[in-house]
């Protein structure tokens, strides 16, 4: 059963112009999954910090199932979350096959409306190569290009796409990760331990939440006092999102209502690095 929160802030000022892209662009994604259809969450017991790590309130795991054969054999999904070195600060390899397996999500992802609408957005405001194959380059050199995250380290230990969708960490700590598709992989590895769920997760009582704010441990050893995510979103949508932002030189938290959701959008860059240093979506808090 889905329990539902309404989270209003009164000083919620969307900005128009990326409210209506990233709202068509999510009536556009066509490869969004839906609870009850394709997965379902058991939210369980509530976290109250996202400062330290709170008492474990939730025994089982926060998927109850996913529907993989529907899910997984679309091509946007397929075989990209398992190509990464968690800990920063470990050089990266980047092996023929997994190259060619970053260069067809590139190409899945161009294939679809999503991405066409963001490209031509982009493209209208030269802000980004109009060709398809530019641009092409242009996603490539953003989300998969090595770069160094580690300071100190002469290694080439991250990407943008590493610390979004797959995560990382550092130290006692686990940085990034905020795609739920990821999130569902590395639960059922038993990798992470998911301790509840924050109350401001949600921001429409609507019939298919869509928002989580969460606290998880991986592997008993790092610890995660707080991360967010769409529940359901497909690649392509966190990706053209994302690009957008960070295209726009949008590094401040951005309030954006996106169809029905009050949401504040961030994205930064990594710090004298061209790329994105990290991306994630959370309610509007009042």
């Amino acid at each position: 059963m889905w329990i539902y929160f309404l989270f209003c802030r009164s000083n919620f000022t969307p900005d128009e112009e990326l409210s209506e892209l990233f709202s068509k662009l999510w009536e556009l994604d066509t490869n969004k999954c839906y609870p009850y259809d394709d997965f379902e969450i058991d939210l369980q017991g509530y976290v109250t910090s996202g400062k330290s790590m709170q008492r474990d309130r939730a025994k089982d795991k926060l998927f109850s199932w996913v529907d993989e054969e529907r899910i997984f054999q679309r091509r946007t999904y397929k075989a990209l979350l398992d190509n990464y070195e968690l800990e920063c600060g470990e050089a990266e390899v980047v092996t023929k096959e997994e190259w060619l397996e970053n260069r067809e999500f590139i190409n899945a992802i161009m294939e679809t409306e999503v991405m066409q609408e963001a490209h031509k957005f982009l493209a209208s405001k030269s802000l980004a190569p109009k060709t398809e194959n530019e641009f092409k380059t242009y996603l490539w050199n953003l989300w998969f290009k090595l770069v160094r995250r580690t300071k100190g380290d002469r290694d080439f230990d991250s990407s943008s796409f590493e610390h979004v969708f797959v995560g990382e960490g550092r130290d006692d700590q686990f940085i990034g990760l905020h795609n739920w598709i990821q999130f569902y992989i590395q639960e059922k590895l038993g990798n992470i331990d998911y301790h509840g769920y924050f109350k401001r997760s949600t921001v429409k009582d609507d019939e298919f939440p869509r928002l989580i704010a969460l606290q998880f441990s991986w592997k008993g050893e790092k610890a995660k006092p707080m991360s967010s995510c769409f529940l359901g979103t497909s690649p392509e949508w966190e990706i053209a999102v994302y690009t957008v932002l960070y295209a726009l030189g949008k590094f401040e938290r951005l309030d954006c209502q996106i169809g029905e959701y009050e949401v504040e959008l961030d994205c930064h860059p990594l710090k004298g690095r061209n790329c994105i240093g990290t991306a994630y979506v959370s309610a509007a808090r009042m």
